[in-house]
Parts: C-alpha cells; sequence; structure tokens
C-alpha cells in the first residue's frame, strides 16, 4: 500500500490538494482513503460531501475519513482506569466518567496515528492520502512515534519486568504494593503500537509530500520544512505549487510567483495546480487542478558511514541536511546517542552499532551534509590480531 503525506503552511491549499490528490487516484481506478485531522469538516466542504468518524465512501473508489479524537480518548480513559482499578482503589482516587473529560493536548495526534496504522494495515484500500496539519505539528507528528517509543523504554526498561516474581515478596517487605504486572504490559503494548505506526511512516512505500504558495512567505516555510525533514531522514517526493496564478493576472504576483517556481525547481521536482480564481469546491473543480498522484520516488533518505580507517583512521557519519547553517548547528553525545540540533529543530538518534565503540574525532558541514568523525575507542575497539 502505498501512502502520500501531505503537509504544508497553514493556508497553503494543503486540504485540497490532499482531496485533490485523492479523487485523480480514485478515478484512475485505485482503492483510495483520504484521511484528515482537521477538527472542522474543511475536508468534507472541499469534497462537496460530509465527513466523519465513520469512514463514508465519497465517490467510486474513494473515502474520506475524520477520525473523532473526542470518542478514542474517551475509550482509552474508560480501558485505563478498568485495569488500573485497584492501584486507584489504593489511593482513594475517584472514577471519571468517560462523559465528563474532554481529550487532553496530543490526543488528536495519537488518534490520527492510530487511524494511519490501522488503514495502512487493512487490506481496503491501495492508496492512503493523509491530509496533515501545518509543517510544524506535522513535523511534531511524524516524529511522535519514535519520542514516545524512547520515553517508554527509558521509564520503564524492559529489564525491570525481569523482577516480576519478586514484587509480591518487595511489597509485603515494604508494606505497600509494587507496580503491578499490568503497568508493564500496557507499556509493551503502547510500544508495539507505536512501533507498527513508525514502520508505516518509514516504509519506502509512504512518501512526505510538500504543498506551498510560490512567494516569499512559501520560500520561507520550504526552507524550513525541508531542514526538519531532513534531520529525521526524510525529504519531500514533490513540492506542489499552489494557487500557480496566469500569466495575464497582475504583473507583480506573476514575477513573484515565478521567481519563488525558478528557485524551487533547482532542488524539488515541482508540480503546480492552478489558481481558480476562487475556492475550489466539488469534484470539477477538484479535477481541473490536476494535482499530481502517485510519484516513483521515495522520501526515505540513507544516513550512510564511510569507512575512512585505512586512509585517516576514522568512521564518517553522512547526515544530509540540506539549507543548514553551521552556526546554527550543535552535537551532544550522550551514551549511544547523538542529540543533533539544526536551528530550532532537534532528534535524538542512536548511534550505528560501530560508532558505539567509538569517540566523536570532529564534524563539518559541507555541501549541505554533515559528516560527524569517529575514531575507534582502544578500550573497546576490537583487536586486530
Amino acid at each position: 500500500m502505498r501512502t502520500i503525506l501531505i503537509t504544508g503552511p497553514g493556508g497553503s491549499g494543503r486540504t485540497t490538494v490532499a482531496a485533490a490528490t485523492a479523487l485523480a487516484a480514485a478515478r484512475e481506478g485505485t482503492r483510495t482513503l483520504v484521511l484528515s485531522a482537521d477538527r472542522t469538516d474543511t475536508l468534507g466542504t472541499v469534497l462537496g460531501v460530509p465527513t466523519g468518524a465513520t469512514p463514508a465512501q465519497v465517490a467510486e473508489n474513494l473515502t474520506a475519513w475524520r477520525p473523532d479524537a473526542t470518542a478514542g480518548f474517551r475509550d482509552d480513559l474508560a480501558a485505563f482506569q478498568e485495569r488500573a482499578s485497584h492501584v486507584l482503589d489504593l489511593l482513594g482516587a475517584s472514577r471519571l466518567d468517560p462523559e465528563e473529560v474532554t481529550p487532553l493536548p496530543g490526543a488528536e495526534e495519537l488518534t490520527l496515528l492510530r487511524a494511519l496504522r490501522d488503514a495502512a494495515l487493512s487490506e481496503r484500500h491501495e492508496l492512503l492520502v493523509v491530509d496533515l496539519p501545518p509543517v510544524p505539528q506535522a513535523l511534531a507528528l511524524l516524529s511522535l512515534p519514535e519520542e514516545l517509543r524512547r520515553y517508554l523504554r527509558r521509564l520503564l526498561p524492559a529489564e525491570r519486568q525481569a523482577a516480576a516474581g519478586l514484587r509480591p515478596v518487595l511489597g509485603r517487605l515494604a508494606g505497600v504494593p509494587m507496580p503491578s504486572e499490568w503497568l508493564y504490559e500496557t507499556a509493551a503494548r503502547w510500544d508495539t503500537e507505536l512501533g507498527a505506526v513508525q514502520a508505516v511512516l518509514a516504509d519506502r512505500g509512504a512518501v512526505v509530500r510538500l504543498v506551498a504558495e510560490p512567494g516569499p512567505a512559501g520560500t520561507d516555510a520550504v526552507h524550513a520544512a525541508s531542514l526538519a525533514l531532513a534531520l529525521r531522514g526524510l525529504r519531500p517526493d514533490i513540492l506542489v505549487a499552489s494557487r500557480v496564478v496566469p500569466e495575464d493576472w497582475p504583473a507583480g504576483l506573476v514575477a513573484q510567483q515565478r521567481k519563488a517556481l525558478e528557485e524551487w525547481q533547482e532542488s524539488y521536482d515541482v508540480r503546480s495546480v492552478p489558481h481558480l480564481g476562487h475556492d475550489p469546491r466539488g469534484d470539477d473543480d477538484l479535477t481541473a487542478l490536476a494535482a499530481p498522484v502517485v510519484n516513483d520516488t521515495t522520501s526515505t533518505v540513507e544516513w550512510p558511514v564511510a569507512d575512512q580507517l585505512a586512509e585517516d583512521g576514522v568512521l564518517v557519519w553522512h547526515i544530509p541536511l540540506p539549507g543548514a547553517v553551521r552556526d546554527e548547528l550543535d552535537l551532544i553525545r550522550r551514551g549511544d546517542e547523538l542529540v543533533v540540533s539544526a536551528g530550532q529543530f532537534r532528534r535524538i538518534v542512536p548511534l550505528p552499532s560501530a560508532l558505539r565503540r567509538c569517540t566523536v574525532a570532529g564534524a563539518a558541514l559541507r555541501e549541505g551534509e554533515l559528516r560527524i568523525r569517529f575514531a575507534p575507542d582502544p578500550g573497546l575497539w576490537p583487536r586486530t590480531p
């Protein structure tokens, strides 16, 4: 199954492009699902058919779905209270009625990720088009599975479960109940669910597509989004230039858009969708946009480790960071992880196994690529016979 994740600056027309992309694929005979995280039914407005918490067929071969974060959060809360009933009773805590709660921050993101996972694992569709939030929220969403799994493993490492048989004894000695097995079971279940989502996002059949309106603001947004995606080992498969005006529109606007398009074409596969002179609504307008459908490229970017031991005595980790500025880069080694910061963006990545036995010997930014040099640690590196 192919997955197209569509994002862009707020107001760039990403929902319209997502709807047009899904409709174009469906008309080619591809069983398509378009998924949106928007609270309001912007997707339904563009399609001309209401969408909601239940997947609904809106055209031949096309299904639209806007999962309900509130319902999902209530169900999760009820399940959590049931599993933790004895702990809550011990603390004298009052149970919350699911009907009295509203989703906490992050519930919508988790609901969308779960829906994305379920849709990707389903065999009902051949293409999944996801209308992501604007770029900053979309990038946080894409990084959420990796970050949450890291937190879970730090807070509840698997080796603690080895002492499960000792908990009743320790509880009697301490006079208080020890953490119940359900806590570790819950953590393991979450880790499995998050791993499934992470696998969907990392699959070579999933691509990230940027939508931006050509102009100074759009150019700045594309630059920032590309750097943030690169830090996650991703790049856009296509840059969709939205609302491109015809040549007979005011000369200043035409010149501004043409300048941005020429700049983008030097680095991206740019596809333009026209400005219709009004907000697109319904099948005819979406068809007129001629949005690109499936591209054969991938969004995944490799971070290779080059062996230069024979020449320079080091291993070099190559991390593509197009658009990065040297003064805004920062590296911190923490055990077997590396904290990489590029401007306002930051990621904690595990070191490849060979580099864990090395020390950082320097780094340089050259031609949009961060090259980190690692020297073997004599105390850890295998000795040559």
